[in-house]
């Protein structure tokens, strides 16, 4: 039987549609291009290669030509970022066209092409993590990755601890508490100073693991939801495991807005996610799961893995977003044409714009990293002695309202709860200097 003409899988997709924007007949851009090829590539690729990360982080020329590359939110300034991430225009083309096709084409293509194609993503994503595509699992997103590894993990009995901070996610906070409930263990709280650096941060769980000879299970986020900050995941879970304790990393808003590769972290297990920093459609994140640590994590239930080696097991996210999965390649393309490096560097300076006026600003508290290797391109700010979550609710609607700077609320830290600040690499320099000219009028 001859194959079906009209059958089409993401390899014949990409060519058909990069080479129709490439005639003109999609697209069209002011900053970086879809080439025929399917590469994306900056307009000033010759400015990037001539400027280190740090000085082209301030030159607005450059970045106002990759802020050309996305649609802007209408009516504010929107300063809240790390939800998820915008799709840049060349994305959420290739997007629209993949789920075009996708519908098109139906159960016909999902059963017998997007098996293989879903493939290439992985290896697209493993290969950007610096990883092998065994240890990569696609998810909906970073919580399902590591609620899985959280609830599936087998070396809990009675009398065992597991440990985790104020300033990690929410909802993974009380599935540790649920641990305690479920299998008998007791939880360790570890409180995260307003203000860290990367030493005071060590030293915190280091003490931790000295005071508790009974923790077998740490959760580690690697920039925190709350603030920005970073912990130094690889030298904590280093000393981790010289003691017996396993990691679990939370690396959901880190990867994209901190450029490095899996292996930097020293980690067994981590939860990413796409749609935040590297700019893949919204539901697709990412599970890992190092070689050779697979039998310490149970199978979903109802999985088989009798050779404990194959990592997808270990979820079961059924029927997914086809398109969005195919469009994984081409997110990571656009974020490599920028550079990680550049993107990072840019959206740390984008910080420091207004954190640094912030600093002598006494009505103001900033909360987070007080060194650079502590900081990130997020922060996170509340008025001094105005710790509540009422208080919070009313700081950010006075920045929505009477200045029309779009924010969101944080709560869960110890200290209180706060307002963060995440601009994306289409912000304007000035957009900050706006907010700093509010910061200054809620005296």
């Amino acid at each position: 039987m001859s194959k079906n003409p009209i059958a089409i899988t993401r390899r014949k997709f990409v060519g058909t549609f990069a080479g129709g924007l490439a005639a003109g007949a999609a697209l069209s851009l002011s900053g970086p291009k879809l080439m025929a090829a399917g590469a994306i590539v900056p307009v000033s690729s010759e400015l990037q290669r001539t400027q280190s990360a740090v000085q082209l982080a301030r030159d607005e020329a450059f970045w106002r030509e990759v802020a050309g590359a996305y649609d802007r939110t209408q009516g504010v300034i929107n300063l809240e970022h790390g939800y998820w991430g915008k799709m840049a225009r060349p994305v959420q083309e290739f997007y629209v066209a993949a789920t075009k096709m996708v519908n098109t084409q139906n159960s016909y293509y999902a059963r017998k092409d997007y098996g293989q194609d879903m493939r290439v993503a992985v290896q697209r994503v493993a290969g950007a993590l610096g990883v092998s595509g065994e240890e990569i699992v696609l998810t909906r997103n970073a919580t399902e990755a590591i609620h899985n590894l959280l609830r599936q993990y087998k070396g809990l009995r009675a009398g065992h601890q597991v440990l985790f901070a104020d300033l990690d996610y929410p909802s993974f906070k009380q599935t540790m508490g649920w641990l305690t409930e479920s299998r008998g263990v007791s939880a360790v709280e570890l409180i995260i100073p307003r203000r860290a650096d990367q030493n005071q941060i060590y030293r915190i769980y280091l003490d931790a693991f000295d005071a508790n000879p009974d923790l077998k299970l740490m959760l580690l986020t690697h920039v925190s939801n709350q603030h920005g900050l970073v912990v130094p995941v690889a030298r904590i879970a280093t000393e981790a495991r010289r003691r017996g304790i396993d990691v679990i990393c939370d690396s959901a808003q880190s990867w994209g807005l901190l450029d490095y590769t899996l292996p930097d972290l020293q980690v067994d297990w981590a939860g990413f996610n796409l749609h935040k920093w590297i700019g893949a459609p919204v539901g697709v994140g990412a599970l890992y799961m190092r070689r050779g640590s697979l039998e310490h994590i149970a199978p979903y239930p109802g999985e088989k893995d009798p050779t404990a080696s194959l990592a997808h097991t270990r979820v079961h996210t059924a029927t997914s977003n086809f398109a969005a999965i195919l469009t994984v390649p081409t997110a990571l393309d656009f974020h490599e044409s920028i550079g990680a490096a550049n993107k990072e560097a840019r959206l740390r300076y984008l910080n420091s714009l207004w954190s640094s006026e912030a600093e002598s600003m006494r009505h103001i508290e900033l909360l987070g990293g007080l060194d650079a290797s502590s900081s990130t391109g997020m922060g996170a700010f509340r008025l001094a002695g105005k710790t509540t979550v009422e208080d919070a609710k009313v700081l950010q609607q006075r920045l929505e309202n009477d200045f029309g700077i779009f924010t969101v609320v944080r709560v869960g830290l110890a200290s209180g709860a706060c307002v963060r600040i995440t601009p994306q690499v289409f912000t304007a320099a000035d957009e900050l200097g706006q907010l700093v000219s509010a910061m200054k009028k809620l005296a």
